[in-house]
């Protein structure tokens, strides 16, 4: 079912959308160390670093920060102090945190989560990190709508609504949801 503009008529996107992204990204996306590895741990930790922070700065620090904790389980085993010291210069140190939190449930599960509801389910993941993660690792087909997804779909479909209303957030999930 198609999101409804703020008129109450669906936000419509033409068919040649997707195939229109994917071209693009073909084309112009960034080559990235995180990118098309298929490990849940490097999809995780790129989407936690990468959260108000730009990719310059993130590249260097995910690259340092893998050589100290390489897996799941020396980050769940690490001492907080060592985890907040590696997450120096990134600011937001709850993201640290989380990080790690998330990772001692991880390795008290015995594996990751394979889907983006169960992604949600640990500290500091909400539903764009959900999203992301599980449909790059796991090709789960869930919406992952951040600022650049808000900004595509909304000038694709002309949404002349704020992007800022929660109601209008909401479209714009169902609208990404239905690609």
């Amino acid at each position: 079912m198609p999101a409804e503009s703020e008129t109450g008529g669906p936000l419509l996107v033409p068919a040649a959308l997707v195939p229109d992204l994917l071209r693009w990204y073909d084309q112009f996306a960034a080559v990235l160390p995180w990118r098309d590895s298929g490990d849940p741990y490097r999809a995780w930790l790129s989407e936690v670093m990468l959260q108000q922070t730009q990719i310059a700065t993130v590249t260097p620090y995910y690259a340092r920060f893998l050589e100290r904790f390489p897996t799941v389980e020396a980050l769940a085993a690490a001492p907080l102090d060592a985890v907040l010291k590696a997450w120096e210069g990134l600011g937001y140190y709850s993201r640290a945190r989380h990080l790690q939190q998330a990772a001692q449930q991880i390795v008290s599960t015995g594996h990751f989560p394979q889907t983006a509801s169960d992604w949600q389910r640990l500290p500091g993941i909400g539903r764009y990190t959900a999203g992301a993660i599980a449909s790059m690792v796991y090709g789960e087909a869930v919406a992952a709508v951040d600022g650049n997804a808000i900004r595509v779909l909304s000038r694709w479909v002309d949404l002349d609504a704020d992007v800022t209303r929660p109601a209008t957030l909401a479209q714009l999930w169902t609208l990404a949801g239905s690609l």
